[in-house]
């Protein structure tokens, strides 16, 4: 009742602001209307969104500093201002990912924005990728490389599966790609992929490594310059806790060798590297030309979330999230659940896992616990559907704290919820 007298009071407020030194005041007649449409009820109540404990697989509670960010007065998204914050977004990129890269932006969009970004612009039709298939992002990867035209070769394993180092090495003799995809955080399964040793197997074979590190960034170790990624790309809504509608992207000198050489243009105007990297003050040159409308809210929430990280420090992030993930697990199973990813160092820490209890209809167990405890828990994605249950703990939600809600809310599910006797 507080919160809808306060927005009364602050629309009476901005009324009265509008109308101080205007014009006269129109009298409105009534009169016939020539709208076929009226105006939707729905619209004429105040908005209402319940809180809820995002404990899946993304997107992550907000921290209260980061609401606040997002919620600070509108700027234009071609002024002094704007550039200013989004070369220090530029800065936290870097941090975040352990890079130098000069071309580094943050595209206006979801994780699969920057994913289409990245394919689209170093892929041109009839060119050979290899997409690495372990989980529902290689899926995606694959399609949008077969929508552009590339000829698409895979590598697949089941949902928690693994590529080792020589298996990879052959796909690259064998199809001799110009661009290697690999997930380092499959959420579907769970699963952190290893990167040691890849990334100089495709310098040695031309090819360039790019990487999706969406679920993984922030929350497990990555190395973008030191592992030899060649492009990586995540969102903003996991480990990095700003609302969702940003994502992160950064390409080296070798990605922007192939980027700025190419004979075709990307499919795509809006996500052109060739205007994208000036609207991002990347491209060298003395002033940034309009491109698109940048989502200055979500900017402003993107640049908080990296001073966050900043501030923790991205080792301190790491541990962080290896302690309580750690801690998770120990009492999931104490609860008589079995973990998906049998091998602790293939376990994404901002992301586990849970193989489905025999005799459970994982639907009824995420059902149970949203209505009864206010908390997301998922079921599978893609491949992995029907095969696991997802718990999310990551940045802001990283806590020993919530882990204890989750075995409540697991428990209780678990005792009421229907159990088949087979």
């Amino acid at each position: 009742m507080i919160q809808r007298a306060l927005m009364r009071r602050g629309a009476l407020l901005a009324l009265q602001v509008a109308t101080e030194g205007a014009l006269p005041p129109v009298t409105l007649r009534r009169s016939a209307s020539s709208l076929s449409v009226p105006p939707p009820t729905c619209l004429l109540k105040p908005l209402e969104a319940p809180y809820r404990y995002l404990f899946g697989p993304g997107p992550s509670n907000v921290p209260p500093r980061v609401l606040a960010a997002g919620g600070r007065p509108i700027i234009g998204h071609m002024h002094n201002e704007m550039f200013e914050i989004m070369d220090d977004i530029k800065k936290g990129i870097q941090y975040a990912f352990q890079t130098q890269n000069n071309m580094t932006i943050a595209v206006s969009g979801s994780g699969h924005t920057a994913m289409e970004c990245a394919i689209f612009n170093t892929v041109e039709p009839g060119e050979s990728v290899l997409i690495a298939i372990n989980g529902i992002w290689g899926e995606r990867a694959a399609e949008i490389a077969e929508r552009i035209g590339a000829r698409v070769n895979t590598l697949v394993k089941a949902p928690g599966g693994y590529f080792t180092n020589e298996e990879i090495k052959q796909a690259l003799v064998k199809h001799k790609p110009v661009l290697f995809f690999l997930t380092h955080g499959e959420s579907s399964a769970g699963l952190a992929h290893p990167i040691d040793g890849i990334g100089e197997l495709c310098r040695m074979h031309e090819c360039l490594f790019l990487v999706d590190s969406v679920a993984s960034l922030g929350g497990a170790p990555l190395f973008m310059d030191k592992q030899n990624i060649d492009i990586l790309y995540t969102g903003s809504q996991k480990a990095l806790n700003a609302p969702p509608g940003t994502a992160p992207l950064s390409f080296n000198d070798r990605a922007c060798k192939k980027m700025f050489s190419r004979k075709t243009k990307p499919v795509s105007y809006l996500l052109d590297m060739t205007y994208l990297s000036n609207y991002w003050g990347c491209d060298g040159k003395p002033a940034r030309i309009y491109h698109h409308t940048g989502p200055v809210s979500g900017f402003f929430s993107l640049r908080e979330s990296l001073a966050i990280l900043a501030e923790m420090g991205l080792e301190n992030s790491w541990r962080l999230h290896k302690e309580v993930s750690e801690y998770l697990y120990e009492g999931l199973e104490a609860l008589g659940l079995k973990l998906f990813v049998k091998d602790k160092n293939l376990r994404l820490p901002p992301v586990t896992t849970v193989a489905i209890p025999s005799g459970y209809n994982w639907r009824d167990i995420t059902n149970y616990v949203m209505k009864h405890h206010q908390m997301e828990i998922t079921g599978g994605l893609g491949p992995s559907v029907g095969m696991v249950l997802r718990v999310g703990l990551m940045g802001y939600n990283c806590s020993k704290d919530n882990a204890d809600k989750v075995f409540a809310a697991l428990a209780d599910a678990l005792k009421h919820c229907p159990k088949s006797k087979a």
